[in-house]
């Protein structure tokens, strides 16, 4: 899934020359500049915005079996009963072997609803991606908006597709799921792999013609095992959450005492963020049909219970320098403000520096 530029692009017409220059004004990994806030708010960790929202999918079902509150899969769903879609992009299961991660297209709500939940593995849905179709509801990682969102404007369409996204905490390798179901003593003798949902934030489970063979919690399956799998280029990702997407969504924990998220089985409640005009529109008028229930929230109270977005931003500055002194290259970012985030917890920031520059080291040898 990872990219390679050829010598030649027959497909497009597009020589190599021209086709690089695109690779390289649009890919999230080679630079990114943060979503400019003019007419919108900005919060220094979650960035320009037009609204804030916490809510869920009025519809039961869809708010019990999405990973958070369906917000997503409601939306999605809403948009082709209305006809404003004609198509949404998502990801589920593969059908062959459902431990991969395959992406679809879908053209009705029976379809939305086999693509909810969350799936902690490898999968390029921007490929899908049809930068000039307005009626194509694209659901994918931050980076992948970012990179649809940059190649409708490099193409200058005015009405790109709707963009959909969530809170990312970075895409572990494959090894993960497939550990974790060998982990499990199912290698080989399952149909459905579901990460999370069935009850917020539900458990990793493993099913055989519709019966459960395995099962672990949420907590345990990402923090002890898939979690410890994201690739590092994650780990220096300034946008977590969304930014340039027209409609972002996260978990909205509820949290201890110190302030870290409880995954308590709960009814499903999400952090929605207008991220666009067209974004803010969407969740009004939805809200207003009765799909989704939304109630204001304030940004700060959703950075309390999002620790490892908080940190990883504050820390980014740090990891960044500690590649750059071990001659390491470094994606270019723009706007996001990581030296004034940086002295929100310059002893984090400093061991950021060291311990990224010795893995550097390691990793050169």
């Amino acid at each position: 899934m990872r990219p390679r530029l050829n010598s030649v692009f027959p497909s497009d017409g597009l020589s190599s020359a021209e086709e690089s220059k695109l690779f390289k004004a649009i890919c999230p990994g080679v630079g990114l500049a943060a979503r400019a806030a003019t007419e919108m708010r900005h919060h220094e960790i979650f960035g320009a915005f037009v609204s804030s929202w916490q809510g869920w999918a009025s519809d039961p079902d869809i708010r019990f079996s999405g990973s958070s509150g369906g917000v997503i899969t409601a939306l999605a769903a809403w948009l082709l009963e209305t006809g404003r879609a004609t198509s949404v992009v998502g990801s589920r299961g593969g059908e062959t072997d459902p431990k991969r991660t395959v992406t679809v297209s879908v053209e009705d709500t029976v379809g939305v609803k086999s693509i909810s939940g969350s799936r902690y593995a490898p999968v390029s849905n921007a490929e899908l991606y049809k930068a000039d179709d307005s009626r194509q509801v694209f659901v994918g990682k931050p980076c992948e908006a970012s990179a649809a969102a940059k190649l409708s404007e490099a193409a200058g369409v005015q009405d790109p597709p709707i963009l959909l996204s969530f809170f990312c905490a970075g895409t572990p390798s494959q090894l993960g799921t497939d550990n974790l179901v060998r982990l499990l003593g199912h290698a080989n003798d399952v149909d459905d792999v579901r990460y999370r949902g069935n009850g917020w934030p539900g458990e990793f489970r493993l099913s055989k013609n519709g019966q459960r063979v395995g099962s672990m919690s949420y907590d345990e399956s990402w923090g002890r095992h898939i979690g410890r799998q994201i690739q590092w280029r994650c780990k220096i990702c300034p946008d977590g959450t969304g930014g340039d997407a027209d409609i972002s969504v996260g978990d909205f924990w509820a949290a201890d005492a110190n302030g870290y998220p409880v995954f308590d089985t709960a009814e499903g409640n999400s952090v929605v963020i207008a991220r666009s005009q067209r974004g803010a529109v969407i969740l009004r008028e939805a809200a207003a049909a009765g799909i989704i229930a939304l109630a204001p929230v304030d940004l700060d109270d959703v950075a309390a219970i999002q620790p490892l977005q908080v940190e990883r931003k504050i820390t980014l500055l740090g990891r960044l320098v500690g590649r750059i002194v071990t001659l390491k290259r470094v994606p270019r970012y723009r706007g996001f403000g990581l030296a004034v985030l940086s002295t929100k917890g310059v002893k984090k920031s400093t061991r950021a520096v060291v311990g990224t520059a010795r893995r550097s080291v390691r990793w050169m040898q």
